[in-house]
Parts: C-alpha cells; sequence; structure tokens
C-alpha cells in the first residue's frame, strides 16, 4: 500500500468526519419537522453522546482536528436531539394524561 503524506491523511480525516457527522442532520430536521423523538431511543443516545463527547475529549488531548471537529459538531447534533426528544416526550405524556 502506498504511504500518503500527512496532509492526505488528515483530508481523509476530515471526509470522513463530514460524512458521519452530516448523517445526524437528516435526523435533526426530522424530529423538528414531526415534533417527535418517540422512536428514538433514549438510552442510546445518552450512551452514543456521551462517546462522542469522549471522542472529542481525545481528539483535544492527541490534537487531532478531524477528531476535534467532528466530534464536536456531533456533539451539538445528538445534544440537540436529545433536549428535543425530552421535550417532545414530555409534551406528549402529558396530552396523553389528559385525554
Amino acid at each position: 500500500m502506498t504511504a500518503l503524506s500527512a496532509s492526505a491523511v488528515e483530508q481523509l480525516g476530515f471526509f470522513a468526519a463530514f460524512l458521519t457527522t452530516t448523517a445526524f442532520v437528516p435526523q435533526l430536521v426530522r424530529v423538528v419537522r414531526l415534533r417527535s423523538a418517540r422512536d428514538i431511543s433514549l438510552g442510546t443516545f445518552l450512551m452514543f453522546s456521551v462517546g462522542v463527547l469522549l471522542w472529542f475529549v481525545y481528539g483535544i488531548l492527541s490534537g487531532s482536528k478531524p477528531v476535534m471537529v467532528s466530534n464536536g459538531l456531533t456533539l451539538l447534533l445528538s445534544v440537540s436531539i436529545l433536549i428535543l426528544k425530552l421535550r417532545f416526550d414530555h409534551v406528549s405524556v402529558r396530552e396523553e394524561r389528559n385525554q
């Protein structure tokens, strides 16, 4: 296998980061549009968000820009989905009680 330059490796990392981070945008848009996150597992998203936070810290400690940027943005998206899930689930439970 041909060795890549450090710049090419970093570009590869940023491209992978772009793809994995933007993969959460459609989910966030869907939650906002439907005003529901009922189908999203709270436990899974909590564990995922903690894992992303740890990857972000790892990126800072190791000085890896692609890891820092991608996980920082992914953390923002996943926490946004978590907040909306908690908000919409709370509203849904309240509405069900009033019926």
